[in-house]
C-alpha cells in the first residue's frame, strides 16, 4: 500500500473536520468533493453560501456534504473577534480592526475556528502566498507547548525501499526556516519525530546531519548541530536521536557501524534533520529527481493545531491528499 493510501485509511478512522478557506478556487471545491467521497474528513468551506454553491455548480463539484460558513453571518463572530483582540492586544489591535480581519480574511477566520475547536485543522495556500497562510496560523493558533519554532518536513517515498523504513524517510526543514540556531534545530527534530509517528506511523529514529560525524571535524557549523543534540538530551525526549553525523552514516548500516559504532540511530535513521534550509531544500529535490522519489509535503509542523500550506500550482489531488495528511496530524 502506498503512503498516501495508508494516510487516507488513517484519516477515515479519525474523520476529523478540516477547514478550506479558499472557496473561490474551483480546485478547492473539486477537492472538497473528492474528500467527501473518500470519507477522509468532514469539510467546512468559508464564504458566501450562494456564491460557493453557484461556483461549485459551474465547475461540476458536488459539495452537498460540506458545511458552509459565512463569517459575515456567523452567530459566534463576536467570540472570534474578542479572542483575536485578546491574542493581539500586545500589538494594539482594536476591536474594529479585529472585526475587519475576522469578516474579510478567511484564513484568519478559519484558523480561529481551529483555535476554538470548531474545526480540527486547516488547509490553504492554493490561492495565497505561504506567508499569508503562516501569518494567520502563527498569530491565531500559535506554536505547540514546548516548541517555539514553526518548520516543515517532506516525507520522501523511494521505490526501492532501501533506506529509512522500507523507503520512507522524513527530511526537515526544507521549506520554512532558513538558518535555524541550535534551539530551533532541536525543535525541528522534536516536531519531525512527532510527524513521523502520528502521520506516517513510524518509530522515529532522528539523525542530526552535518559534514562531520561524532566530532570528526571542528567548525562553528558542526558545533551548532552538536549543541542541538545536547538540547535534545536535556529535554529528555521520547524518541531516538543522535548526531552530529554525515548523511551516509545516518542511512547506510555498514557506514554507520564504522563511523558511529555506539549509536542506536546511525545506519538506520528514518528522520534526517538538516542543519539549514539550503541543505534541506537541495537534498530533498536531488533525491526526488535522482531517485524518482515521491516528496509528500511540505507538511507544516510545530503549531499547536494542524495547518498546512499548498503550492499555488497545486492540483485537486494535492489538495485532497493534504487534507488527509492534516487530518492525521490532529492529536487525540
Amino acid at each position: 500500500m502506498s503512503l498516501i493510501n495508508s494516510i487516507k485509511n488513517n484519516a477515515r478512522e479519525k474523520l476529523r473536520t478540516i477547514v478550506l478557506p479558499e472557496s473561490e478556487d474551483e480546485r478547492v471545491l473539486q477537492a472538497a468533493q473528492q474528500v467527501l467521497e473518500d470519507k477522509t474528513a468532514n469539510i467546512i468551506l468559508i464564504g458566501n453560501e450562494e456564491t460557493i454553491k453557484a461556483d461549485a455548480q459551474k465547475c461540476n463539484a458536488n459539495i452537498d456534504g460540506a458545511k458552509i460558513i459565512d463569517p459575515k453571518n456567523f452567530e459566534n463572530i463576536d467570540t472570534y473577534i474578542n479572542e483575536l483582540v485578546e491574542l493581539r492586544k500586545a500589538k494594539g489591535l482594536t476591536k474594529e480592526e479585529a472585526t475587519q480581519i475576522m469578516t474579510t480574511e478567511p484564513r484568519f477566520f478559519g484558523c480561529m475556528m481551529v483555535r476554538l475547536k470548531d474545526a480540527d485543522g486547516l488547509v490553504a495556500g492554493s490561492n495565497s502566498p505561504t506567508a499569508d497562510v503562516l501569518r494567520a496560523a502563527i498569530q491565531v493558533i500559535k506554536t505547540a507547548p514546548g516548541i517555539n519554532t514553526v518548520s516543515s518536513t517532506f516525507v520522501m517515498e523511494t521505490k526501492d525501499g532501501q533506506f529509512g523504513d522500507n523507503g520512507l524517510i522524513l527530511f526537515a526543514d526544507c521549506a520554512v526556516l532558513p538558518d535555524p540556531n541550535a534551539e530551533q534545530l532541536a525543535d525541528i527534530a522534536a516536531s519531525t519525530a512527532a510527524t513521523a509517528k502520528n502521520v506516517v506511523g513510524l518509530d522515529p529514529k532522528v539523525a542530526m546531519l552535518s559534514f562531520s560525524t561524532m566530532g570528526s571535524a571542528k567548525h562553528p557549523l558542526v558545533s551548532k548541530v552538536q549543541d542541538a543534540v545536547s538540547i535534545l538530551k536535556e529535554r529528555n525526549v521520547d524518541f531516538k536521536f543522535d548526531g552530529e553525523m554525515q548523511a551516509d552514516a545516518a542511512i547506510i548500516p555498514s557506514i554507520g557501524a564504522k563511523k558511529a559504532p555506539q549509536s542506536s540511530v546511525a545506519g538506520n535513521a528514518n528522520v534526517l534533520v538538516f542543519p539549514d534550509l539550503q541543505s534541506g531544500n537541495i537534498g530533498y529535490k536531488l533525491v526526488q529527481r535522482f531517485a524518482n522519489a515521491s516528496a509528500h509535503g511540505p507538511i507544516v509542523q510545530g503549531l499547536a493545531k494542524p495547518v498546512n500550506d499548498l503550492s499555488r500550482g497545486c492540483s485537486v489531488d494535492d489538495i485532497a491528499n493534504l487534507v488527509a495528511i492534516t487530518a492525521t496530524q490532529v492529536e487525540d
